[in-house]
């Protein structure tokens, strides 16, 4: 063979290592879709537990990503909510050795890892190994920012304290952040998980000290503030790749099964913007107290619901009636974007929040934990896209089921002065979220770079 004739293909092998959750996996997959997309000469392999990979496997992939597993070292997905700590300490103290026995065997020389931020040992297999890593954030910025300047919580005298004494506080002090009353913070800075938030700091000085490149799945332009400000301080490139959603499956035809046929013929008879989606995460996010007066109060409001309710959902379908549907599952921003659907009823985890943005939908917000408390914050006033079910964030007060049907009826008034105005500024983030997603747009140009980043590493190999 003439060698002088023998062509080269570049190949960039890529290994995305997930925080072992829904809520991480689903973004670092479609994250790995758009790059693999984006370049077909790319390999990515995607490292889970070997009970992920069971949940996973069958989930359409492109071609040149591929899963790897390792064992079973942390507690099963189906009992961590059991003793939360404990999952998370496994996580940080036991997935690190096997992945790295995991690169050992891998044939192809890895480029660069991508790596959820809470799995802060990554960096230190990547700075071992001399590999790049990427830090990818799956949260609202603003609680990175948050995390990285907790000590100005601290120097400002916002932590420790109680909550419910000064929860109407606001703080000011936070760089790209705008004014945040106290009782918007996120519940585990000041009770929940106490022995968690040290390594969640951990994991955020890790990113910022170690890793290469930080990436947020999130749009420039929604958080524009935030992200000038990370800038200004870090050397690193900051690189926010756009809502790590499945934007991009929409136009493929939808495998279904009955039960989704069924839905959708469902959405299909219902009268445009008419059909409140709700969905709250398991029956276990709120009280059984405060599950009753949503469901009485969703009842007497008349207003079509499309219900996605784990566990027993019969009490709901008696509640709904004919003016509603309840189901275990659905295919989410599907139904987002469908154009029965008027207005979404979350618990504001960051995925789902992205998704209502993406749909145009205002958002009736129903925090539990974590960041959805300031993701709720943001949705309500500072992009003025949806309204609280909870006055007061962080105080267990139970809201009555006349307060949730007078609420669900105002905020369904697609009619009214009011509901025209908060779709108008829906549908407004909708044309920013995709033109930053579109062909030249700040996030499809984000990606570009990094992945021309992460490409200069890259191995000549001969093409047989």
């Amino acid at each position: 063979m003439d060698i002088a004739k023998v062509e080269t293909i570049i190949i960039c092998h890529v290994v995305a290592l997930p925080y072992p959750g829904r809520g991480h996996i689903n973004p670092m997959m479609n994250l790995c879709k758009l790059l693999s997309s984006k370049n077909p000469q790319l390999l990515i392999t995607f490292v889970v537990t070997e009970e992920w990979y069971g949940f996973i496997e069958s989930d359409p992939k492109l071609d040149n990503i591929r899963l790897a597993t390792i064992p079973n070292v942390i507690p099963s997905e189906h009992s961590r909510a059991k003793d939360f700590d404990a999952f998370l300490e496994a996580v940080w103290t036991k997935m690190e050795a096997p992945v790295e026995q995991l690169l050992d065997e891998l044939k192809q020389l890895v480029t660069a890892i991508i790596a959820d931020t809470f799995l802060f040992w990554a960096l230190r297999v990547g700075s071992r190994r001399n590999i790049l890593v990427a830090s990818l954030w799956t949260s609202l910025p603003t609680m990175f920012s948050m995390l990285h300047h907790f000590e100005l919580l601290k120097e400002n005298g916002h932590f420790p304290l109680d909550v419910s004494e000064r929860g109407d506080e606001t703080i000011e002090y936070i760089p790209g952040v705008s004014t945040t009353s106290v009782a918007d913070l996120p519940p585990a800075f000041f009770a929940d998980h106490q022995n968690v938030l040290p390594k969640v700091l951990e994991a955020v000085s890790q990113a910022v000290e170690k890793a290469q490149y930080l990436l947020f799945t999130s749009v420039y332009e929604l958080d524009p503030q935030v992200f000038e400000a990370l800038k200004a301080k870090f050397a690193f490139p900051i690189y926010p790749i756009g809502p790590s959603i499945p934007y991009f499956e929409l136009s493929k035809t939808l495998p279904t099964n009955q039960n989704d046929i069924d839905y959708l013929h469902w959405l299909d008879s219902q009268p445009k913007k008419s059909v409140l989606y709700i969905s709250m995460g398991s029956f276990r996010s709120v009280s059984k107290s405060q599950m009753d007066e949503i469901a009485a109060g969703v009842k007497s409001s008349c207003v079509r619901v499309f219900w996605v309710a784990r566990g027993d959902a019969s009490e709901l379908r008696d509640c709904v009636g004919d003016l509603g549907l309840v189901v275990p599952w659905c295919d989410q921003l599907r139904v987002l974007c469908h154009d029965s659907i008027g207005g979404f009823w979350s618990h504001c985890g960051w995925n789902s929040t992205l998704e209502a943005v993406y749909a145009g939908l205002p958002i009736l917000t129903c925090p539990i934990s974590w960041d959805q408390i300031p993701n709720g914050k943001q949705i309500v006033e500072d992009w003025r896209i949806g309204y609280r079910v909870k006055k007061k964030v962080g105080v267990e007060l139970l809201v009555s089921s006349k307060e949730i049907a007078e609420l669900v009826k105002k905020f369904m008034d697609v009619e009214s002065e009011e509901g025209k105005d908060l779709r108008e500024r829906a549908k407004q983030l909708q044309e920013v979220c995709r033109g930053a997603i579109a062909n030249g747009g700040s996030s499809d140009r984000n990606l570009d770079a990094f992945l021309k980043d992460i490409s200069q590493g890259h191995n000549l190999l001969p093409l047989s």
